[in-house]
């Protein structure tokens, strides 16, 4: 996580334990607008420190404590207060049968989760859904945050029945088990206009055709290798699932999506394979892409197109 601060007064040193929002940590390294290294700081001078836990939200205030122990404590104290209070007075809902509980008169309010890459995209998102007019139903955004979507996102939106739309990043690993097994409704966007559109049609019962997307496993890149004739090798080992050769692949580097695509060669040791189980290693060439990086998680899925189901009736 990187994070951009002002110091209003005093001043804040390499090793400073900072305490920012739910976040906090040991500042690693520290930056000035130009991207020079610092050690101090002081009043009116604008820094980039590498070292929290997370990403705060933008505004939020910061301060160094004297210990880390302290700054957890606080932290920890601010995340159960404000999950609190995003939990009260928090009605059900569920993004496919909206336009039926509408027409049955159960459905006031609409909760939702924003989940994005960067805080602009958060933002934007965030506006152009408040901007959504409708006489029957109130959008509320009762929860925003920057990174992938986490167990915390889930368990919030379980409890209040929430829709969560992740922009450009995806849920972690421990989350999808857990929104699969609560029944919670996790939307993922590339274009903040698509979002703003399903949403839009759900209110009104108009939702077109659904494409699921059936994931199959995933896989993570441990070393990578250049080749003059076919790009990009990426030596893998395949943590959950099966990977196979005809299916679709979406790179995530820190929770972030940064590619998605085909797969242009699966391998197993010197031969080519149609797939590969969990447990093993391959080696993938992924098509027209070349920035794959040792750490980058790759979520391999197929796609196939359902039937909305007659909820959307009456339309």
């Amino acid at each position: 996580p990187v994070s951009t601060l002002l110091i209003q007064r005093g001043r804040l040193s390499v090793g400073d334990i900072v305490l920012a929002g739910e976040e906090y940590g040991k500042v690693r390294a520290m930056h000035d607008h130009t991207g020079a290294d610092m050690e101090i700081a002081g009043p009116s001078v604008p820094v980039e420190i590498l070292g929290l836990s997370g990403v705060p939200d933008a505004g939020d205030k910061f301060r160094v404590v004297a210990t880390e122990r302290e700054a957890r404590q606080r932290a920890g104290q601010l995340s159960q207060r404000l999950r609190a209070e995003r939990l009260a007075n928090v009605r059900p809902v569920s993004l496919d049968d909206i336009f039926a509980q509408i027409k049955e008169g159960e459905l006031k309010e609409l909760n939702i989760i924003i989940k994005g890459d960067v805080q602009g995209s958060v933002e934007a998102l965030t506006e152009s859904l408040a901007k959504i007019d409708t006489s029957e139903v109130r959008l509320g955004v009762i929860h925003t945050g920057v990174g992938a979507v986490n167990e915390s996102d889930v368990m919030l939106a379980a409890a209040s029945r929430a829709i969560i739309i992740a922009f450009n990043v995806r849920p972690r690993a421990d989350a999808r088990l857990l929104a699969e097994r609560e029944g919670v409704d996790v939307r993922t966007y590339r274009v903040i206009y698509r979002a703003i559109e399903e949403v839009e049609n759900a209110l009104i019962g108009m939702l077109d055709p659904d494409v699921v997307e059936d994931a199959l496993g995933e896989v993570e890149v441990r070393d990578t290798f250049r080749s003059s004739r076919l790009g990009t090798i990426a030596g893998c080992y395949v943590t959950q699932g099966v990977i196979k050769r005809e299916a679709k692949v979406r790179v995530l580097r820190d929770g972030a999506i940064i590619h998605e695509g085909e797969i242009a060669s699966l391998r197993r040791f010197d031969d080519d394979a149609k797939e590969v189980a969990e447990g093993f290693e391959c080696g993938v060439i992924i098509a027209d892409f070349n920035d794959v990086k040792e750490g980058d998680a790759i979520e391999v899925y197929e796609l196939r197109e359902v039937a909305r189901t007659a909820t959307r009736s009456g339309s």
